[in-house]
């Protein structure tokens, strides 16, 4: 055969090649894109999954990680808090006849370098950090949380243990709001007493795309929580379609970072409580009562639920229709408000 049928023979067959090379890439972008529509993955070259937490629903590196809750003051005098601004979730409620209130910060996807004031576990934070998966980190406790965390009835960090070690008092802090702790540091404690590290939670709803048509009925620009002096508001801000928080008109902020706390989405979650005594209230944290949503600055009413016979079981949120409600990604608050 002549030399340059072979040429040309040669160079058809190199341009089928690239043919179906280029065809065959095409349909393997194709076949595995994924919709962005719920993040719990979206797609990327190759349709790489992105790492997307279930309990944020933002691109996360540590989402296969056990979540850890640190209780955190309330207290006026304590503020601002270090390192609450990093918090994939916030829990809050009043804890005391007073209105005095306790939080519940829930770490996953950051790290911070400080933590504090750490204060004392309360009983009603024991379920909701179990209902999350969530090792708990804490200064002590309420004399009943704390028989019912040493007798194991979740995997915890106690402060009034490992004083030293894994926590610290720092220096120019008055006590009882001194007390701090880095969260590597709970880690590594969790890893020694051979917790189990991964992330077990089902986790959250999530969707970019969640906009509701806004109407003058469902337009909210400031949630008010709380009885003063403790009172809490959060201010929406169009442009960030975020909540920024608030005390007496004055923004809070993050010691550490020096930023304001703001959060995607605020929980309203009503429900009731009992006084113990003077230095105590009771609240129910299981079984179900109305929830109010706040997202892209328009309310939504819907219901919350918790098994209470289920100390692991998840907190859920449903819509009028049933539906479990979608979440924007971002950082969340769920405000506990009571009934007395």
């Amino acid at each position: 055969m002549p030399e340059s049928n072979i040429n040309k023979i040669l160079i058809i067959a190199g341009v089928m090649i690239a043919v179906l090379v280029g065809a065959f890439f095409i349909w393997w972008n194709t076949k595995f894109e994924i919709s962005n529509d719920f993040p719990t993955a979206s797609s990327g070259f190759l349709g790489l999954q992105k790492e997307i937490s279930n309990l944020s629903g933002l691109e996360c590196p540590n989402r296969s990680k056990r979540p850890v809750a640190v209780m955190m003051a309330g207290d006026l005098i304590a503020q601002p808090l270090s390192g609450i601004g990093e918090a994939d979730l916030v829990f809050e409620m009043p804890v005391a006849p007073n209105g005095i209130t306790r939080m519940m910060a829930v770490f996953q996807c950051k790290s911070p370098t400080e933590i504090g004031s750490i204060r004392s576990a309360r009983n009603e934070f024991i379920p909701l950090a179990a209902g999350v998966g969530a090792i708990l980190a804490h200064w002590g406790g309420e004399r009943e949380a704390l028989v019912r965390l040493d007798g194991g009835i979740i995997d915890n960090v106690d402060a009034l243990k490992y004083e030293g070690t894994v926590f610290y008092r720092k220096k120019g802090v008055k006590a009882p709001h001194n007390g701090f702790a880095n969260l590597l540091s709970i880690i590594e404690k969790s890893e020694n007493l051979g917790y189990d590290l991964q992330n077990e939670f089902t986790g959250y709803i999530h969707s970019d795309k969640n906009r509701r048509e806004r109407s003058l009925s469902n337009i909210v620009s400031e949630i008010n929580l709380y009885r003063p002096p403790f009172n809490v508001k959060w201010v929406y801000n169009k442009d960030t379609n975020t909540y920024a928080r608030t005390r007496k008109n004055i923004p809070e902020i993050d010691r550490l970072s020096g930023k304001p706390i703001e959060a995607r989405t605020i929980i309203v979650l009503e429900t009731k409580s009992r006084v113990i005594n003077e230095l105590y209230i009771s609240v129910d944290v299981a079984g179900e009562g109305v929830a109010k949503i706040y997202q892209n600055g328009i309310l939504m009413t819907g219901r919350w639920q918790k098994n209470s016979k289920d100390l692991t079981g998840k907190l859920y949120f449903y819509d009028g229709d049933g539906r479990e409600i979608e979440f924007l990604p971002g950082k969340k608050w769920i405000e506990i408000t009571t009934e007395n």
